[in-house]
């Protein structure tokens, strides 16, 4: 496998400077313990992103996987910190998550992250990031009205009372998915079952069969 050392598994893009060259590592993807992916979940606040994610890190975890979460707002205490919710702020929140997944993917992690990432070209931009690398793309479906009816933040009373600004669903549009891998709909089903269908795609026609840590 080329002597050892990897070449950058993502696609070429471009970058500020003529000065950045990227460094290939000597351990390929084939002697990783662990195969790497991107699980991206999508869907509007309240839909069950969060839950579904951490549940499905859990049952990947206790199966053997290598596999954490990125969640929207745990993201946004450290790494995304500097940024607001502006139109362009929120491009590179997705923007910035789409590459750190693909760095774990790459490091044989499987990459669970769970945002609203409402636009459909968000969503191509990281699926583009992962390369080479699995990327499954999960629309977390729940109506608007079953949504706001959970509001688990208070963020959609806000966002009828005029005190939250551009929030998706209510000032801002989200598109469907028209590349989604799969469907899960929160409504029709509870937890369990949505962690469970989650996972037999996930190992099964997802195609995360490959070695699990040792």
């Amino acid at each position: 496998h080329d002597g050892g050392r990897r070449h950058d598994p993502r696609p070429a893009r471009r970058v500020s400077s003529d000065n950045v060259t990227w460094h290939p590592g000597q351990v390929a993807r084939e002697d990783r313990p662990s195969a790497g992916a991107t699980i991206w979940l999508t869907g509007l606040s309240g839909a069950g992103k969060s839950t579904l994610a951490i549940a499905l890190e859990r049952r990947l975890f206790d199966f053997g996987w290598n596999v954490y979460t990125l969640d929207g707002d745990n993201v946004r205490t450290g790494l995304n910190a500097d940024l607001g919710f502006k139109p362009e702020d929120r491009q590179e929140n997705l923007r910035r998550v789409g590459e750190v997944a693909a760095l774990f993917a790459d490091a044989g992690l499987i990459c669970v992250t769970a945002f609203i990432s409402p636009y459909r070209d968000e969503r191509t931009r990281a699926r583009a990031a992962a390369g080479s690398r699995p990327f499954i793309e999960v629309w977390v479906r729940s109506p608007l009205e079953e949504c706001e009816r959970r509001d688990p933040k208070g963020l959609y009373k806000r966002a009828r009372s005029g005190a939250l600004k551009d929030f998706t669903g209510i000032d801002r549009p989200y598109e469907p998915p028209d590349a989604d891998d799969l469907v899960i709909d929160t409504q029709q089903e509870g937890i369990e079952a949505c962690t469970r269908k989650l996972l037999d795609f996930v190992v099964g026609e997802g195609g995360l069969v490959g070695p699990r840590r040792r």
